[in-house]
């Protein structure tokens, strides 16, 4: 590990920007990127911004969440298979904005612990993935506190036809893929079908994905020969719950598995070369999924749950795009965007032995409405927005006992009653072009947050309140300059602000993250803010870029989960267990800084290595003492060796992850010690090689090996282990 780090900390790279697919010696800072919404050269933008749109990258993992994790540049959780958290500059989950061609994915109920809502998107119909870094509230507003993750599908293409006739002939053109992964039984198969004409695209894509159990690493530390094993699993047989045993399988995570479908349709229509209208329909769904991490507890010796697992996950959207260029004034480009998503998540308990089965039911009803104009100038831009989305939410329960089938009332997730949450905002960015060399970045946003919750029946948690409202406004804003020089030499350095206003999870919440523990609603919640700042400095040449990025972020009423009083009462009966009372609270202050390097080093034509290095501190003092922040993931990087050939492309990488040591876990939070060892999470290094075999232009094989020596390893908070040794074979066929 020593020789890694000391590999990357020389080659590094410019921190700015790693575009994975790009071997050539193009300059960085010439690369086309969209975190300021419009296109914009990367050399204008002060924040740190990564571009992830190498094809491999993109379609060849399991999903969306695992293209982070194998790119090296964001950390995520895992809870299960079917899952994905990413951690960006230590926030997680709802501090994190997660984006879809522009529609913000974030809805009401995105916790604050793990989510698994980016694995919604299909992988095998993106174009690219943009990370923003650090707080991003001036162009996308509450919830983007560490930063964004920008998810863009493919997008129709046109059939510009050299005939000299108006109209050109329509063409049909698309790509056939099956993947195959044995580590987990992974089958995937994709299509997706253009049919264009000079004016008219459809571009339609579906894609059927199925995983069995996961197999983990069978290579363990001598310090810890059992860890991750699983010993046991519970059956239903004959009405009654029996513990079978798996000790001749026990690399085999049982009820691991899920499936998911993926369907996408576009349609464009360009009238003229300045308007392009584009309707966007999106689905997901899933089945059910386990929830691995809870179904390996145990308490006395036996398993503490029978049932727990997701209900299907379903993501419907459908948005039209209006986009105007080359208009008449001041502004001379136009993008609007209306969208309206429909969400279902549920939640299906039973706990081992019981004929009480507990269903939870969420439903979200997202409205979205965006405008942005831009006016370019010899020296300057400025970009112009308003945005607002409205949440309609639904939370629904019931108990069912599968011995008389008999139903009967439970809490509910969230509040029972009309539950509503909106976000308001006007914003505007500037560019301003001082010198050839110099560029200053300005923003400012106005964001009103309002949220009103009710109760509906409070008799069962004895609630001391039926309604929870919040009106929040708050102003946020950027301030950078960067210096580009005509030697690639780049420096930046920007200050930013980001908000996140409590959202229905934050205020309304009852729930159990394990046995003995309940999380209970708080309504005298306040805003989150961040204040950041950062240092850019890199140097990029034809033969090599190296960089390095160093950020500091105070942390304003951060929220945590921490001890509480329900009534005046510490502990509560749960569930029919005596549990601790905690809740989500405002603490006094928080502080997350870490940095970031990269490198770039062609060592020959066509042969590159490329490497990344992260690392985040996080704590946050109560008012008593200082304690560690959750949600910190350990150092963690990557670094790779790729040839590139005509036909043919290899590459060796090899993606890792520090220490985290227990005293370093937030024991009252989301970093899950109980699926750690005694001392923590160890740290890890897996080796991986992928290969790319096209004879023909419309045939392409594919070929990798993960995680070659068969290590067993977990990612920090993860109830789950990794994969283990696993051959993926994938074949693209293309008409």
């Amino acid at each position: 590990m020593r020789l890694l780090l000391s590999v990357l900390l020389f080659f590094g790279m410019s921190l700015e920007l790693l575009a994975q697919s790009d071997t050539t010696s193009k300059q960085l800072q010439d690369v086309v990127i969209y975190a300021n919404k419009f296109p914009t050269l990367s050399k204008n933008i002060v924040q740190r911004v990564v571009a992830l749109t190498d094809k491999v990258l993109l379609e060849q993992q399991a999903n969306t969440a695992d293209i982070l994790t194998a790119s090296g540049q964001v950390f995520v959780q895992k809870s299960q298979a079917g899952g994905g958290s990413p951690v960006v500059r230590g926030f997680e989950a709802s501090r994190v904005l997660i984006i879809v061609d522009g529609v913000r994915m974030n809805s009401a109920i995105f916790r604050a612990g793990h989510l698994q809502n980016i694995i919604t998107v299909d992988n095998m119909i993106l174009d690219r993935v943009e990370i923003i870094y650090g707080p991003s509230s001036t162009l996308y507003g509450s919830d983007a506190l560490g930063g964004v993750v920008h998810l863009f599908t493919k997008q129709p293409q046109l059939y510009i036809s050299n005939l000299a006739s108006k109209k050109a002939p329509w063409k049909t053109g698309g790509n056939l893929v099956y993947r195959y992964g044995n580590g987990q039984n992974e089958q995937r198969q994709h299509i997706d079908v253009n049919i264009a004409n000079n004016k008219w695209a459809y571009l339609t894509s579906f894609t059927n994905s199925s995983f069995g159990d996961m197999r983990q690493g069978n290579k363990r530390l001598a310090a810890y020969p059992d860890f991750g094993k699983r010993l046991f699993y519970v059956a239903r047989e004959n009405n009654t719950d029996v513990v079978k045993d798996n000790s001749a399988s026990v690399n085999i995570q049982k009820l691991s598995g899920y499936n998911q479908t993926d369907f996408l349709q576009k349609l464009l229509y360009k009238p003229n070369e300045n308007t392009a209208h584009l309707l966007n329909v999106q689905m997901s769904n899933s089945s059910n999924i386990n929830r691995y991490d809870c179904l390996t507890e145990t308490s006395n010796g036996l398993p503490v749950y029978s049932d727990w697992y997701y209900g299907p996950q379903a993501r419907n959207m459908i948005g039209y795009k209006l986009t105007k260029s080359q208009l008449d004034g001041y502004f001379q480009t136009l993008t609007a965007n209306i969208n309206y998503q429909h969400l279902e998540e549920s939640r299906i308990t039973r706990r081992f032995k019981s004929n009480n089965k507990d269903y939870r039911f969420e439903e979200v009803d997202l409205f979205g409405f965006n405008m942005d104009l831009l006016h370019q100038g010899k020296t300057s831009e400025l970009n112009i927005g308003v945005e607002s989305y409205y949440n309609n939410v639904g939370s629904t329960a019931y108990r069912n006992n599968i011995g008389t089938n008999v139903r009967s009332a439970i809490t509910t997730r969230y509040s029972d009653g009309p539950t509503n949450m909106s976000n308001h905002a006007l914003y505007a960015q500037h560019t301003q072009f001082l010198t050839e060399n110099w560029v200053l970045n300005s923003g400012l946003r106005l964001n009103n947050v309002q949220l009103n919750a009710h109760f509906k029946d409070t008799a069962l948690m004895h609630f001391p309140f039926t309604d929870a409202n919040q009106n929040n406004t708050a102003i946020t804003g950027n301030l950078g300059m960067a210096y580009n020089g005509a030697d690639g030499l780049r420096v930046s350095f920007g200050a930013s602000s980001g908000f996140r206003a409590p959202n229905v999870d934050d205020l309304t919440k009852v729930f159990d993250t394990r046995t003995g523990y309940v999380v209970v609603p708080n309504k005298n919640l306040k805003p989150e803010y961040t204040y950041n700042a950062e240092l850019n400095v890199s140097k990029t040449t034809s033969n090599y870029s190296v960089g390095a990025s160093l950020f500091y972020t105070w942390f304003k009423n951060a929220l945590v989960v921490d001890i509480f009083k329900w009534n005046n009462a510490s502990t509560i009966i749960y569930q029919g267990v005596k549990s601790d009372v905690f809740a989500t609270q405002n603490k006094a202050k928080a502080i997350v800084y870490g940095f970031n390097v990269n490198g770039r080093l062609r060592i020959m034509d066509n042969t590159d290595i490329t490497g990344t290095y992260t690392y985040t501190k996080g704590t946050y003092n109560n008012g008593v003492k200082e304690m560690p922040l959750d949600h910190i993931p350990p150092s963690y990087g990557r670094l790779g060796l790729k040839h590139d050939l005509n036909k043919f492309s290899a590459e060796i990488f090899t993606v890792f992850n520090g220490w985290k040591r227990i005293e370093d876990y937030n024991l009252n939070g989301e970093d899950n010690e109980i699926y750690a060892t005694k001392d923590g999470m160890p740290a890890w290094q897996i080796w991986n090689i992928n290969t790319s075999y096209q004879p023909t232009k419309k045939i392409n094989f594919s070929f990798q090996i993960e995680n070659i020596a068969d290590l067993n390893y977990r990612y920090f908070a993860s109830g789950i282990s990794a994969v283990g040794r696993n051959y993926i074979l994938s074949c693209r066929v293309s008409f």
